[in-house]
């Protein structure tokens, strides 16, 4: 390679290790075109570029971003996973390809400015993902904004339950009557009662008592003969001896 399109390479690769949130290291040997392909468009999913980059521009790229990487990580066919927002993530789908490809090997990388081995590459995968982690936040929120609603929902259930305790309490104790059954409420008995405090005569009033206690007193004072067509008693003229 000329030396202009060299200091470029090393540049272009140093720049992406330099905006990446993490980059993995990798061996790719034994994997086929057509399965670099694939793995390339699971990483891409993730948010990560995988390239096939020279050793020796990997290292020199490594030591001009100023991060130490061992050199036998840097041996053999290696290929770089350049990571983006989420290393979460791309660690998963490196994880995941590894597991149906053994070929793929993931040797270590560089993480917030340190180097990381692949134990620690490994470990990565397990953490939650920033889709993940979204999801949980979206799934807290969902709840804190239904907490008023069954909170409310709640209280008069409990208001409802302690009503109907206390009056239950208050019949038991016989300050309250018990609520007619439904079956009492609809029997003929209970409806011929009904019909008969609806036909019950109405008590006289205080007028009419009066005057059939005078029609009463006048027919016991009087005498017959003494009353007139009009019922009033007759003048009586003088008597002779």
């Amino acid at each position: 390679m000329a030396r202009p399109d060299k200091a470029a390479a090393v540049t272009d690769v140093r720049e992406r290790i330099s905006g990446a949130s993490a980059t993995m290291l990798t061996e790719y040997r034994g994997l086929t075109v057509d399965q670099l392909a694939q793995l390339r468009a699971e990483l891409r999913k993730s948010g990560a570029e995988y390239r096939v980059v020279k050793n020796t521009l990997t290292k020199i790229a490594v030591r001009d971003a100023g991060f130490d990487v061992p050199d036998e990580l840097l041996t053999g066919p290696t290929a770089v996973a350049f990571c983006g927002d989420d290393p979460v993530a791309a660690a998963k789908a490196l994880r995941a390809f590894a597991r149906t490809h053994p070929a793929l090997v993931v040797k270590g990388g560089i993480l917030e400015g340190r180097f990381i081995d692949a134990g620690e590459a490994g470990r990565l995968a397990d953490l939650a993902s920033r889709e993940e982690l979204l999801s949980q936040v979206a799934g807290i929120m969902q709840a804190i904004i239904a907490q008023p609603a069954r909170l409310a929902l709640a209280s008069l259930t409990k208001m409802a339950r302690l009503m109907a305790a206390l009056q239950s309490k208050r019949i038991a104790a016989g300050e309250a009557d018990a609520p007619p059954s439904a079956e009492a409420q609809d029997t003929p008995d209970a409806a011929g009662a009904a019909a008969a405090v609806d036909q019950t005569p109405e008590p006289d009033s205080a007028e009419a008592v009066a005057a059939t206690q005078a029609a009463a007193d006048a027919g016991v004072n009087a005498t017959p003969g003494e009353t007139g067509p009009e019922g009033r008693a007759e003048d009586i003229g003088p008597t002779t001896e």
